[in-house]
């Protein structure tokens, strides 16, 4: 039986202001739950999963992603909203909740009275040409990580837990800036946190289907073997021994090569089917540096190139070839390998890598040869949950996995006051005309809703003193980096390019089209 098509679906039509005001009360609905987690004073919120269960977080993507609304308009614009959060988890790994007020605000905004003459095309327009002074403002303010400001980052984004704070900034200073850091449940009810060795390298999923972990898009493979290939595999048969090999002795595979689409195909049906799990990224690098890379990767994870430009038969591909590691992760963005011990002649290729960095004068190659030698040195903090139960394991894994993606974001780019000011000295700082005023003023809403959570209501806010904010804690005024109270800059854009990005989308519609609900088509 022919399926019912999207065309045959019963519509609900609204235009203009009627299609507007809804959208916008969706949009309130769903930023009151999720604002109120923000800040030093912000609330749990605790909603019912699809088992019936309670969940009890401060994340706010979370919390987003567990509100659909009854109303068909209403629901469209909170999901249009969970877009920016999406987003913003996605590229900073926090600032969910930022992203939300912001986009609040900024729609709010765009509604009132004041600007109804202004064209939506000026509008957007004037919102655009805005997001890029802030962003230049944010730039210029912004200062790299030293010190204990390691500790606040990762403490602030945990919703001001400094002891889980503490474990994080540990872990990164045992692995460096170029290390990696990863959350695993703990075995006891302690949380705490191990170094071992490990590798992270740019190759990202490949496809959906190797996904493992439905809710954090990524594929795990629990002590899997490797298999390192430079040449393209065009045929299942060249790697079927390994595969049965695998098959035979219960093991997860990684496969880092090329593959050809059929050869793809061949070992996505096999893992949806549960017969294998197996997960394939591409090799890293290009061109002459490729071949370093992967020798590399083989070498950390005790395997061999294979190459048949050096002379190997694809065809007689045997399991002396395979490597393993401990744990294989891969995101949208990288893969992570935590790695056994490996000594014997490990110094030795740094030693050669680092003399190859003194004598090549390309930046970009110098560049290249500086990320195998961070390959080589890296380790892997992993922070080991603990909880006294499932809820409040959930509920400290969805911060701590936050604070994780923050503290590198603020590792990476540099940090700006915290506590919302950094957006609100923007708004002090720039001048813009009529239309850049829509997002500057939208833009002092976190300062504002992290006050409002911890019960201070201001007049107005001080333009003396630029990074100077309000301790939610004591009410005093105080210094916000001095104080320890920072955001990574990268957390912060993020935020407001998908809350901008989300609203001037919206703002560009005036009909909405819904499917109509059983009750409503028999009113």
């Amino acid at each position: 039986m022919e399926g019912l098509k999207p065309s045959h679906i019963i519509k609900d039509l609204n235009f203009g202001d009627t299609a507007k005001q809804r959208i916008i009360t969706g949009v309130d609905k769903l930023a009151k739950a999720v604002k109120s987690t923000l800040g030093a004073s912000g609330k749990c919120v605790i909603y019912e999963d699809e088992r019936g269960n309670p969940v009890i977080t401060k994340d706010g993507v979370t919390v987003a992603e567990s509100v659909v609304l009854y109303d068909p308009v209403e629901n469209m614009g909170a999901t249009l909203i969970k877009e920016a959060a999406r987003n913003t988890v996605k590229e900073a790994g926090d600032g969910t909740t930022t992203a939300t007020v912001l986009a609040e605000a900024l729609l709010k905004e765009v509604n009132k009275d004041t600007y109804k003459d202004i064209s939506i095309r000026d509008i957007k327009t004037g919102i655009t040409s805005g997001l890029k002074k802030v962003n230049d403002y944010l730039d210029s303010i912004k200062i790299d990580v030293k010190g204990n400001m390691l500790d606040n980052v990762a403490s602030i984004s945990c919703n001001n837990d400094a002891e889980l704070g503490a474990y994080i900034a540990k872990a990164y200073n045992e692995v460096g800036k170029d290390g990696t850091v990863l959350m695993e449940d703990s075995e006891t009810e302690e949380t705490h946190v191990e170094i071992v060795d490990g590798v992270q390298f740019q190759s990202p999923l490949t496809s959906p289907n190797w996904i493992t972990d439905m809710e954090k898009s990524r594929a795990e493979l629990e002590d899997p073997l490797v298999l390192v290939v430079s040449s393209k595999i065009e045929n299942v048969r060249k790697i079927q021994t390994l595969l049965e090999y695998a098959i035979k002795k219960k093991r997860a595979l990684l496969i880092i090569g090329t593959l050809e689409q059929q050869v793809k195909a061949a070992l996505m049906m096999n893992k949806v089917k549960g017969v294998i799990k197996v997960n394939v990224v591409d090799p890293p690098g290009f061109g002459p540096t490729r071949k370093q890379t992967l020798e590399d990767l083989a070498f950390l994870c005790g395997a061999t190139v294979i190459n048949e430009e050096l002379g190997d038969d694809m065809d007689l591909i045997d399991i002396e070839c395979l490597g393993q590691v401990e744990k294989a992760v891969t995101d949208t963005k990288n893969t992570i390998l935590k790695t056994y011990d490996v000594e014997d002649g490990l110094q030795e290729r740094i030693d050669i890598a680092k003399k190859a960095v003194k004598n090549e004068k390309n930046p970009f190659l110098k560049k290249v040869i500086q990320n195998r030698i961070a390959m080589l040195t890296g380790k892997v903090g992993i922070v080991k949950v603990g909880a006294n139960s499932k809820v409040e394991l959930k509920e400290k894994r969805d911060r701590i996995e936050d604070a994780i993606y923050a503290t590198a974001a603020a590792l990476k780019e540099g940090i700006v006051p915290g506590g919302g000011v950094a957006l609100l000295n923007a708004s002090q700082e720039i001048f813009g005309d009529k239309q850049e005023e829509i997002l500057l003023q939208a833009i002092k809403s976190p300062f504002h809703t992290i006050l409002n959570n911890g019960g201070i209501h201001i007049m107005h806010e001080s333009a003396d003193n630029p990074g100077f904010g309000v301790n939610v804690i004591d009410g005093k005024r105080i210094n916000m980096l001095k104080a320890g109270i920072i955001d990574p800059v990268l957390v912060t854009k993020s935020a407001l390019k998908n809350a901008v990005s989300v609203v001037t989308t919206i703002i560009s519609a005036d009909c909405v089209i819904s499917n109509m609900r059983g009750d409503e088509s028999n009113q």
